[in-house]
């Protein structure tokens, strides 16, 4: 048999190719090794650590929200959550009846909870969120697999207060409503947690510390709300649901120069924390932004403002008759007051607020210009403040406006507006002409470091007429308050200026009979406008539905109260009130520091004595000398023997 002999050469190259093919799966094995460590490695780590980790949630403290002063208005409570490992439960019976008993929950249903086919269960929510009296419980029973994790719940320290405003936040700690939910991403934070070890058992593995990711706390929310005069508008709403039993009310205070919301309200109101015991619509429907209906004679500023700026009338010079009603279109619109205000000058028009002397002034406009300012003040748009469901209002097409359109529109009357729409627009016709875009985020500060991380500058959207007209808007609006329509708003003090309006309601395409919604907007001081105030009240019950009746005087108490809050001083120098013998008499309050009790009776004041003290002689006294008090107010006096100068 003959051997065939290989040749060297031949063997050589056999070597060299299983060499070349060696090489080339070593360089595939390392290629792939190195990728899979170098580029796939904390990938496929994080993978493995979620197959045999458990992560125990906490959540972050959702940032307080504050006042322009620093008074907590949303803040956070502790309120512990109870979770189980079903894996690690050792006696699934024995766990559910202490767990049931311990959080008044059902036995079969706490059975289900600590045997259900997931890696942590949450028992909710008999075990949601719980006190923490309740938690320490729990944690007593030293139950194999069950946790508490340490969650937090919102907390309205001053419960219906600013409710629509600041809205409320879920049981999972996201905002559902109002600033909670329109700032919801800045003020959750991010949730932290404690992780865990365990086998494909779920069993913990004891040789692994757990490992700790601290929450991120939510930012803190100051805003442009003043506390003080939020109190008192929410205290005068109250006496106003109180008094006229409304179908509903609401209030809004700005600061007309920057567009800061210094305080708002609506009711019917609710309790944050207890929002699942009213109807959605309560808690949804946030009326100074939402509502939109017919402003009436609040309106007729926007017409006084357009004719003043074009020229078209002379308050003080230019004269008008009324005889009660104007013919429109074969259409007789009539005066508030029958029989109408006679021959009056126009500054009498805007303060008697009579229907026929703006019809005259639309007219003398025309619907191009007037509709121009309409828009120019903000109206038939949102004003951009920064909460959600604000309405736009509804106004008519420019080419459907005829005669009859322009007069109604001209005095308020089928058109519908917001009443912050209103608010800003007012704020423009008295602040020098210059329209702001309200806002109620002041500023976000770390919770930490209190450092502010960010602040809000107010937005000017554009300037609308010029200051002349401006000072001439406040003139007469002031007239109307002293000797107008708005006498129930005057302030002795301060100098005020407003406008009434009673606006009709239509259901079916028809307006409702005795059924308005009265409404004032007031500012002060005249000269240097520090706060608008505007009020609006639905259908008051067993009283006669103006403006000037109801919500007048509620505005003149937000207004007198919320400017010594703000630190404005009374002054001398404002339009006498026209007074009417049903309003009651200003009396200035003497120097009584030195007299006796005897010549004090003696001098027929009208106003009532407090005496403390036992003394002969007055030693102090409350209010001051020179006070202006309604007639049959007290004044408290303190006796000594000694005057003061003595002492």
């Amino acid at each position: 048999m003959k051997i065939k002999r290989v040749s060297n050469v031949t063997v050589r190259k056999r070597l060299i190719l299983s060499l070349f093919v060696g090489l080339v799966v070593f360089s595939v094995i390392a290629i792939r090794l190195g990728y899979v460590q170098l580029v796939l490695g904390d990938d496929l780590s994080e993978k493995a650590s979620d197959l045999w980790s458990r992560n125990i949630p906490f959540e972050a403290n959702r940032g307080e929200i504050l006042d322009r002063n620093g008074v907590p208005l949303a803040t956070n409570v502790s309120a512990p959550s109870v979770l189980v490992v079903p894996r690690q439960v050792e006696d699934p019976n024995e766990t559910a009846a202490k767990l049931a008993e311990t959080l008044n929950m059902d036995t079969q249903k706490a059975y289900e909870l600590v045997t259900k086919k997931e890696s942590i269960v949450r028992i909710n929510p008999e075990g949601r969120k719980i006190a923490n009296e309740l938690a320490n419980e729990v944690r007593l029973l030293q139950l194999d697999g069950v946790y508490i994790a340490e969650d937090n719940r919102r907390h309205y320290p001053f419960g219906q207060y600013l409710s629509h405003v600041l809205g409320f936040a879920g049981i999972d700690n996201q905002g559902l409503t109002g600033l909670e939910l329109y700032y919801d991403e800045y003020l959750k934070g991010q949730e932290g947690h404690v992780s865990f070890y365990s086998d494909a058992k779920g069993r913990r593995m004891p040789n692994l510390a757990d490992e700790y990711t601290p929450p991120v706390d939510g930012v803190n929310l100051s805003l442009t709300v003043d506390s003080n005069i939020q109190t008192i508008i929410e205290r005068e709403l109250d006496n106003a649901e109180a008094t006229y039993n409304p179908d509903g009310a609401m209030a809004i205070a700005m600061n007309p120069n920057t567009g800061e919301i210094l305080g708002m309200s609506s009711r019917p109101d609710y309790d944050p924390e207890r929002f699942k015991e009213v109807p959605p619509e309560i808690f949804n429907q946030n009326k100074p932004v939402w509502s939109q209906y017919e402003p009436g004679s609040t309106f007729k500023i926007i017409t006084l403002a357009a004719a003043l700026e074009e020229g078209k009338v002379d308050l003080k010079e230019d004269q008008f008759h009324d005889p009660g009603y104007i013919e429109v279109s074969g259409h007789r619109l009539r005066c508030w007051k029958k029989g109408g205000h006679g021959s009056q000058t126009f500054l009498e028009v805007v303060q008697n607020s009579c229907n026929p002397g703006f019809v005259a002034l639309g007219e003398r406009l025309g619907k191009e210009t007037l509709f121009d300012y309409i828009h120019d003040f903000g109206f038939g748009e949102k004003t951009g403040i920064d909460l959600q469901g604000e309405g736009k209002g509804i106004l008519f097409d420019l080419e459907n406006v005829g005669p009859l359109e322009l007069a109604t529109t001209s005095f308020g009357q089928g058109v519908s507006v917001t009443p912050l729409q209103q608010v800003v627009a007012v704020a423009a016709a008295v602040n020098g002409g210059y329209l702001y875009q309200p806002y109620l985020a002041k500023e976000w500060t770390d919770p930490d470091t209190s450092e502010i991380v960010s602040r809000t500058s107010p937005t000017m959207k554009r300037h609308v007429i010029s200051e002349d007209t401006s000072a001439q808007i406040r003139d007469a609006l002031e007239h109307v308050v002293a000797k107008g329509t708005g006498r129930n708003a005057f302030v002795d003090g301060y100098r005020v200026g407003g406008k009434t309006g009673t606006a009709q309601k239509a259901q079916d395409g028809r307006y409702l009979e005795n059924n308005h919604i009265v409404s004032f907007i007031g500012f002060a001081p005249a000269d240097d406008p520090q706060i608008v105030v505007y009020v609006a009240v639905d259908n008051p019950k067993e009283i006669t539905q103006f403006g000037g009746t109801v919500a007048a005087p509620i505005v003149g108490n937000i207004i007198e109260d919320s400017l010594q809050a703000m630190g404005v001083e009374k002054r001398e120098d404002q339009i006498e009130k026209e007074r009417t013998w049903t309003d009651e008499p200003i009396v200035e309050v003497p120097d009584l520091i030195g007299r006796t009790v005897r010549d004090i009776n003696q001098s027929y004041y009208e106003l009532r004595l407090d005496v403390s003290g036992e003394g002969n002689e007055v030693a102090m006294q409350s209010p001051d000398p020179g006070t202006r008090v309604k007639a049959g107010s007290a004044v408290r006096v303190y006796m000594d023997d000694k005057t003061t100068e003595d002492q």
